[in-house]
């Protein structure tokens, strides 16, 4: 559903790029033929191994009152109703019927001061675990989570966001991991773009000219070799990698039966296809669910919104847990920040930083946990107060990294959360 009352600013803007440098930016030293792009023969034990995560990003600002903590028949409860879920005492907004039976796998963190209502700023903070600021750059949790769970041996992008539109063009959201964690964004349920061969080039012609340009790279190599030059090989191997692959990025490959569960609408086909992503190895998948600034008519757009959220979400949710991924796997359902638990004049809610909610779950993450509370009519965090950096600690320990470690960066020692912060210790099983 498109929202057309939003508050207008860049951030609804969906970026669209251009796939620079490859289909895949690689790094590391690798000269001539595949290297570390090799799959080893444990790559099938490897893969079950693997933790991954998957993030729905409600874009815009979801309602925490109109999702994962309603307050009805208060002040500023609005007209739906809480409805008991699959763990006995824990009840969530009426919108989420077929969420509310997968309760058992997931977990509710109700107690979030993140203190700011600016949309980027807000989106930088949950998407980083740490404040927007002019004195540095921070990567995503994407890059973060492909730099530190992608195998080293993978010939596939770890880094994946999917959006209405989403064209295979390469983000700028890794900072100072590089561009080989970098975000390749996707949509409409196809492989990125540049991966598969022109029509007008022959198989054989191919191969002559991928024996050309190896055999070109080793002659300068043996005078020449620098980082930069190895991140180019790397680049266009692990390209030529993904295109013997891009069929993992083809969800007309998956049966009707599973296209008519997750639903004929963009938001279930990228669920389906963050799926068959995460079985096929893929680390970090984000998908977006856009667009909750709804400053006019809140209940009105939710009833809409939230419902085509409801059923592709808890879908997904099913068949991780039916596949046996659930134990590696965790789910992320955020927002830049909530809505006021004030209604306007307009029927809205507007931007509300001071008392939220997320929803998670999967991994090591303590399935049917409630953390924190908010006061009765949601105004303010009544008990275990947490803010993005706890969470950002707490997602990395989920899918077992150590979030007070570092990553050695040309020689510095960068931490991977924000030392300041600490995990949601009773969150974690």
């Amino acid at each position: 559903m498109k929202c057309s009352y939003a508050c207008g600013t860049d951030e609804h803007v969906i970026a669209r790029r251009q796939f620079i440098g490859g289909v895949a930016a690689g790094a590391g030293a690798v000269v001539g033929g595949l290297g570390v792009f090799a799959r080893p023969a444990s790559a099938a034990q490897l893969a079950k191994d693997q933790k991954r995560v998957v993030v729905v990003n409600m874009a815009g600002g979801l309602s925490q009152l109109e999702s994962w903590d309603p307050k009805p028949g208060t002040d500023t409860g609005g007209p739906f109703r809480a409805i008991p879920t699959a763990v006995p005492g824990i009840h969530i907004c009426e919108l989420l019927p077929e969420t509310a039976k997968q309760m058992q796998h997931l977990a509710l963190v109700r107690s979030i001061n993140t203190k700011e209502n600016d949309h980027g700023k807000g989106g930088y903070a949950m998407f980083t675990g740490r404040r927007q600021t002019p004195a540095a750059d921070y990567p995503r949790i994407g890059a973060v989570a492909a730099k530190a769970l992608s195998p080293e041996t993978s010939s596939l992008p770890g880094h994946i966001v999917i959006t209405p539109g989403g064209s295979g063009g390469r983000g700028s959201d890794s900072a100072y991991l590089g561009p080989k964690y970098s975000s390749i964004s996707l949509g409409d349920g196809k492989p990125p773009q540049n991966t598969e061969l022109p029509g007008t080039i022959s198989e054989q012609a191919e191969l002559a000219r991928q024996a050309f340009r190896r055999k070109t790279n080793d002659r300068f190599a043996l005078r020449r070799r620098t980082a930069m030059t190895d991140a180019y090989t790397a680049n266009y191997e692990q390209a030529l990698e993904l295109m013997k692959q891009r069929e993992i990025f083809d969800i007309t490959k998956e049966p009707q039966q599973d296209h008519d569960r997750y639903g004929q609408h963009d938001f279930g086909r990228h669920c389906l296809l963050a799926r068959r992503l995460l079985e096929s190895g893929i680390t970090f998948v984000q998908v977006t669910h856009s667009n909750y600034d709804t400053h006019n008519e809140n209940f009105n757009f939710h009833l809409e919104q939230v419902g085509e959220f409801d059923t592709p979400f808890a879908t997904l949710v099913a068949d991780l847990a039916d596949r046996g991924m659930l134990e590696s796997t965790l789910i992320i359902v955020l927002s830049e920040f909530g809505r006021t638990p004030a209604i306007n004049q307009n029927y809205g809610r507007d931007h509300w930083g001071t008392a939220w909610s997320i929803c998670l779950g999967g991994a090591k993450i303590q399935p049917g946990a409630v953390i924190g509370k908010t006061n009765d009519n949601g105004t303010a965090v009544a008990d275990r107060e947490v803010d993005h950096g706890h969470l950002f600690h707490t997602y990395m320990q989920a899918v077992g990294v150590d979030s007070t470690g570092t990553f050695d960066v040309d020689g510095r020692e960068i931490p991977i959360a924000d030392p300041a912060a600490s995990p949601i210790s009773e969150l974690i099983a």
